[in-house]
């Protein structure tokens, strides 16, 4: 197994009685970014929602640490892997610090007294997502990009050796996506999706096309090629190189910008 954490094998998702996936093979290694692209629908948050163990495979096989996913419990399983889906819900009146509080119950419990590596979790999960001085603030009073750092520092708290982040920048400003960026990138093995801003630190890539179609594992280089970006995002695309017009150092990382389809451009012309 080496220094895989997660591997899924000839993995088949989907729900409601329709696979979207097929076959599909993945593995998360320690201290890897593993970025999954693909256009809306094609079942990335599907895929992302059975290797967390929320859905049901309906094929293959996914193992953690080399166990069977299924013959771990809830509680086993969660001081191993966590996952912030799309969206997510708290119960109404909960404060920023009571619901970080709640990343680790995996390790405590709910009723349990938290010990000083539960408060040094908590404090470290708060200061990396700049989600301190929300601290006392109730969730549904927050804007929403301030309500994902309030979900972002729960998992992180968590402490889990894999983290799969389902669109973790949605409805961050350009700060605090970078921040999210820089704390992800730790030596920690993760899964995410997010197109633009996944192109600027990934290990590697997993390119889904959906309609029961299985992707292909890339490296990073090969992932942003703009033909196969093409086909992975159902719009024609073209990638900036790194650091052109951009003389700086901090921003020298390669940018995925969008085509006008001939269709518009003719619309446009006056």
């Amino acid at each position: 197994m080496g220094d895989v954490r997660l591997m899924a094998n000839d993995l088949d998702v989907g729900h409601g009685g329709r696979t979207v996936l097929k076959q599909v093979d993945l593995s998360l290694r320690v201290g890897e970014i593993t970025v999954l692209v693909g256009p809306n629908g094609c079942g990335k948050s599907t895929l992302l929602r059975t290797v967390a163990g929320l859905l049901p495979p309906l094929g293959g096989e996914i193992r953690i640490d080399g166990e069977p996913l299924g013959s771990l419990g809830r509680r086993a399983l969660s001081q191993r892997l966590a996952f912030l889906p799309q969206t997510s819900q708290a119960p109404a009146g909960v404060t920023v610090r009571e619901l970080v509080r709640h990343g680790r119950y995996a390790h405590r419990g709910a009723l349990a007294r938290h010990t000083a590596e539960d408060t040094e979790a908590i404090d470290w999960a708060l200061d990396v997502t700049d989600a301190r001085p929300l601290v006392d603030r109730r969730l549904d009073e927050l804007s929403g990009g301030e309500r994902q750092r309030a979900w972002l520092a729960m998992v992180l708290a968590q402490r889990a050796g894999v983290l799969l982040l389902d669109e973790p920048t949605t409805y961050l400003d350009m700060r605090h996506q970078f921040d999210v960026l820089d704390v992800v990138r730790r030596p920690r093995p993760r899964a995410r999706h997010r197109l633009r801003r996944g192109a600027a630190r990934p290990d590697a890539g997993r390119r889904l096309r959906g309609r029961g179609r299985r992707g292909r594992r890339r490296r990073r280089r090969r992932v942003r090629q703009p033909r196969r970006g093409d086909r992975t995002r159902g719009h024609p695309a073209r990638v900036r190189p790194a650091g052109q017009r951009r003389p700086r150092p901090r921003h020298r990382i390669p940018r995925v910008l969008p085509r006008r389809s001939e269709a518009s451009a003719a619309t446009a012309k006056p």
